[in-house]
């Protein structure tokens, strides 16, 4: 998709395209960085972060697990 802002002053253009520069980017590519910034952009979970999601899920612990999968194989 096509995004287009208007009535931008000269100077914050001076300054995205300096910004570009540093950061050897086009800049069409800094106003990607800019924006996947502002919204945050999703990154991986940490293991800290997995284990606190799936505990509050209250599924059963690796040996209830197996215990179930053992009664489910022997009925």
């Amino acid at each position: 998709m096509d995004l287009s802002i208007k009535g931008v002053p000269e100077d914050q253009v001076r300054r995205l395209r300096e910004r570009a520069r540093a950061n050897h980017r086009s800049l069409q590519g800094e106003l990607r960085a800019l924006l996947d910034e502002a919204i945050g952009t999703p990154r991986p979970l940490t293991v800290d972060e997995i284990v606190e999601r799936v505990s509050g899920l209250g599924l059963p612990r690796r040996d209830e697990a197996a215990r179930l999968i053992r009664e489910d194989r022997d009925r």
